[in-house]
């Protein structure tokens, strides 16, 4: 089966030397202009699609980062309130051990003034007593116009008086 096409009939020189040269140009496309059109593709997608990427994988560790900071610190929180709960025990415990100490301090000075003041008052008393006493006999010996004194001494009478009391 022979097809007849006439005009358009190509000659086999004309025809080998067109398949020759259209496997030279597609070699040649293919060593050279091919891998610089792929090199181009990929620069232009690195540009593009590969720094989206890279950004995506950039936030994705800064979020994770963020993360362990935020549990870092929420961590940091929790101690500091569990070191601020127990100086603030310790403290409540140091202040009751201070008023307890201060109680006790007071309770003992309260009771040393009160017997001081006790022993100051008794010895005022008995000044004041003693005071009263000449002062009541000097009155008495200007009222009867004659020293009363070796009386009263000899009959005791402003200890009677006093001690009726």
């Amino acid at each position: 089966m022979t097809i007849e096409l006439g005009p358009l009939e190509p000659e086999p020189f004309m025809l080998a030397l067109g398949l020759t040269l259209l496997f030279l140009i597609t070699w040649t496309l293919g060593c050279s202009l091919l891998p610089r059109i792929e090199r181009v593709k990929a620069e232009r997608w690195d540009a593009t699609e590969g720094r989206t990427e890279r950004a995506d994988a950039i936030r994705a560790e800064a979020e994770a980062a963020h993360d362990a900071g935020r549990q870092e610190l929420a961590q940091a929180r929790h101690e500091a309130a569990r070191i601020r709960q127990e100086y603030a025990e310790q403290g409540a415990a140091a202040v009751a051990t201070a008023r307890a100490e201060g109680v006790h301090d007071r309770d003992r000075l309260v009771t040393a003034t009160q017997v001081r003041i006790a022993a100051d008052q008794a010895e005022a008393a008995g000044q004041l007593r003693q005071d009263i006493g000449e002062l009541a006999v000097a009155l008495a010996g200007r009222v009867v116009g004659e020293p009363v004194h070796t009386v009263a001494t000899d009959r005791r009478t402003v200890d009677r008086f006093f001690g009726s009391r």
